[in-house]
C-alpha cells in the first residue's frame, strides 16, 4: 500500500508528464474557476450601507443644511436642524433655553446681522449612535468674522422623527481667548 505521500508524487508525476514545469497548473485552474465565476454573475455584487451609516450620513445632512442655511444669513433655515417644540434644550454660555422659539428668538436677537453671523463651519464630528432612533454628536464649530473668530465645541442629541433627525439639545461652548495666547486656526 502507497503512502498518501507516494501516491501525491505519482500524481504529480503523471501531470507533469502532460504540462511542463514551466506551467504552473494549479494556478491555471484556479485561474479558469475564478474566471467561469466571475463570469457567471449577471450584475456587479455592490456592497450595501449598514444601518449605522445611513442614519450617521443623514444626521451630517442635517448639520451640513444648518451650516449653508446660516452661511445664507438664514437663520429660521438653521433653525429647521431643530426640534420644534417646547421641550428643546440649549445651554451655552452658562444661560439655558427651553424650547424652539426662545432658541430661535436668542439667535435673531445674538446674530442680528450677516456681520455678527459671520460664516459657519463644523469640523472633526464624530457621531455615536445610541439606537436607531437617537444618537450623540461630538464636534467643532468657528464662526469666520471681519473682526474675530470665534470658536469652540458642542454636543448634540438628536432623535430620528418622522419628519427625519432633529436635534433635541444642544450644548455649545466658546473657547475663552486667554490674554497672551495666540489663538488656534
Amino acid at each position: 500500500m502507497k503512502s498518501h505521500f507516494e501516491h501525491s508524487d505519482l500524481v504529480q508525476c503523471k501531470l507533469s508528464e502532460r504540462f511542463p514545469r514551466s506551467i504552473p497548473h494549479t494556478s491555471i485552474w484556479l485561474s479558469a474557476i475564478l474566471l467561469f465565476s466571475i463570469g457567471s454573475f449577471p450584475t456587479p455584487i455592490l456592497a450595501q450601507q449598514s444601518p449605522d451609516s445611513t442614519a450617521s450620513n443623514e444626521i451630517r445632512a442635517v448639520l451640513e443644511t444648518q451650516s449653508r442655511a446660516w452661511n445664507n444669513g438664514d437663520i429660521d433655515g438653521y433653525m429647521q436642524g431643530y426640534w420644534q417644540s417646547d421641550s428643546l434644550l440649549f445651554t451655552s454660555g452658562g444661560n439655558i433655553e427651553k424650547g424652539w422659539r426662545a432658541a430661535r428668538n436668542k439667535y435673531k436677537r445674538s446674530y442680528s446681522t450677516r456681520a455678527k453671523m459671520g460664516m459657519l463651519t463644523f469640523s472633526d464630528i464624530s457621531i455615536h449612535l445610541l439606537s436607531g432612533e437617537s444618537a450623540w454628536i461630538f464636534g467643532h464649530w468657528r464662526l469666520d468674522r471681519e473682526k474675530d473668530h470665534p470658536h469652540g465645541v458642542f454636543t448634540l442629541i438628536v432623535r430620528r422623527f418622522a419628519e427625519g433627525w432633529k436635534i433635541v439639545h444642544d450644548h455649545t461652548s466658546a473657547e475663552i481667548q486667554k490674554p497672551g495666547v495666540k489663538r488656534k486656526k
